[in-house]
């Protein structure tokens, strides 16, 4: 009864609040220029978009930018294959929270996964956690979904779902398939009600954005997103 409850309070929170503050403004892109990072910076604070999310190697440039706002300053790591070294991922993550990173985005394996060693997962998920945590940062861990069969999935739910990951993502937005309802709501049904959901890969519209959001999630990441704030004031 409490659990109904508190989803119950959740769809209402996600109803009454304004799709900006669901959006992580992400830029990516390896050819981004400076000027670009200033500039997602001031279009995330003028919008109230939950977060920027920029690559590793310019996020002391929007840490500064977004300084004194509530706007987080987030980043990937082992992005986007997943496949570098857990040493790898481990001085990246300490080097994006050198530099101000607020909340980490991490690309679990997938070749660990292919080849079920869910034990290196564990592993190298269990240490990530815990040098992020430590430093009183926010861990999403990127699954992507849309390479993954259902079993998988669901496997990977309940792999990192008691590890107390703050955020499980579906997809890092390079792979053929993004985002989808249908990932989402697996995902919210496997999930511990204390793990959020990001969504991201393909969320170019208000449309879909909502249905992700009515879905289960917390967090959206678009590049689209001054677009979709704009046709939530059309609808």
């Amino acid at each position: 009864m409490a659990l109904g409850s508190k989803r119950l309070n959740s769809l209402f929170i996600h109803m009454v609040k304004p799709i900006s503050s669901f959006i992580d403004h992400t830029l990516l892109k390896a050819t981004c220029n400076f000027a670009d990072i200033d500039k997602l910076c001031r279009e995330a604070m003028e919008f109230g978009f939950a977060a920027v999310c920029v690559p590793p190697f310019v996020v002391k440039q929007a840490a500064q930018a977004l300084k004194g706002s509530l706007v987080k300053t987030a980043t990937v790591i082992g992005f986007p294959m997943g496949y570098s070294s857990l040493e790898a991922k481990l001085a990246e993550i300490e080097g994006v929270i050198r530099d101000g990173a607020d909340e980490l985005d991490t690309v679990i394996n997938l070749i660990a996964l292919k080849n079920g060693d869910w034990s290196y997962l564990e592993k190298e998920m269990q240490e990530q956690v815990t040098r992020i945590h430590e430093k009183g940062k926010i861990i999403k861990v990127i699954v992507e979904s849309g390479m993954l069969s259902k079993d998988d999935l669901v496997h990977c739910c309940n792999l990192y779902g008691p590890m107390g990951i703050d955020f499980m993502k579906t997809s890092t937005g390079y792979a053929d398939k993004g985002a989808s309802v249908s990932d989402v709501q697996l995902m919210r049904a496997e999930l511990p009600a204390g793990v959020q959901i990001k969504a991201s890969g393909g969320i170019r519209h208000f449309n879909f954005a909502k249905e992700l959001i009515d879905a289960g999630a917390d967090r959206l990441g678009c590049s689209a997103s001054i677009q979709i704030v704009q046709e939530e004031k059309q609808a």
